[in-house]
C-alpha cells in the first residue's frame, strides 16, 4: 500500500439549481470568499491557478491547479494537480430533489516531504482533517448560493 496516495469522494447536496452551483464552482479565485480553508487562489493563466490550502492541522499545501475538463453542459469541473499534491479533482453537477448533488473526487498523491515522513502515522489525522475541510466547504457554499 502506498501511504501517500489519497483517494476523497464527497457529496454535497445543496439548495440551488446545478447551473447556479456550477457558476460558483468555476469562478475558483473566488473560493476563499466562501472555504475558508482555501486561504488564496492566484490566477497564472486562463486555465492554470496556484491554490493555497489550510485545515486544522498546522501546515499548508500550495497545488497549481490547471483546467483538464471546463463542461457547462455536462456540469463537469476536472483540474489536474501538481506541487504538494500530484493528481486530480473533479466536480460532477447532477439535479437532486430539486437541487443540486455535487459530487466531488479527488486522486492524489502527497509530495510535501514533512507529510510524506508522517504517512503511517498521521493517516488517519490527514482523513479527517479532509474531512473537516469538506465540511466546511459544503456550509460555505450553501451560504454562498444565498447569496449570490
Amino acid at each position: 500500500m502506498n501511504w501517500c496516495h489519497y483517494r476523497f469522494r464527497s457529496l454535497w447536496d445543496l439548495p440551488a439549481a446545478p447551473p447556479a452551483v456550477y457558476a460558483v464552482l468555476e469562478r475558483t479565485e473566488e473560493y476563499p470568499l466562501w472555504w475558508r480553508e482555501v486561504r488564496e487562489v492566484t490566477a497564472v493563466d486562463e486555465r492554470t491557478a496556484t491554490a493555497r490550502f489550510r485545515s486544522l492541522v498546522p501546515y499548508d499545501l500550495v497545488v497549481t491547479a490547471r483546467e483538464s475538463r471546463r463542461d457547462p453542459v455536462g456540469l463537469v469541473l476536472r483540474a489536474t494537480l501538481s506541487g504538494d499534491l500530484e493528481g486530480w479533482a473533479c466536480w460532477t453537477l447532477l439535479a437532486h430533489d430539486g437541487g443540486t448533488r455535487a459530487v466531488y473526487e479527488q486522486e492524489v498523491e502527497v509530495r510535501k516531504p514533512l507529510l510524506r515522513r508522517l504517512a503511517v502515522p498521521g493517516r488517519p489525522l490527514f482523513r479527517a482533517n479532509h474531512a473537516l475541510m469538506m465540511r466546511s466547504g459544503r456550509r460555505g457554499l450553501r451560504h454562498r448560493l444565498d447569496v449570490v
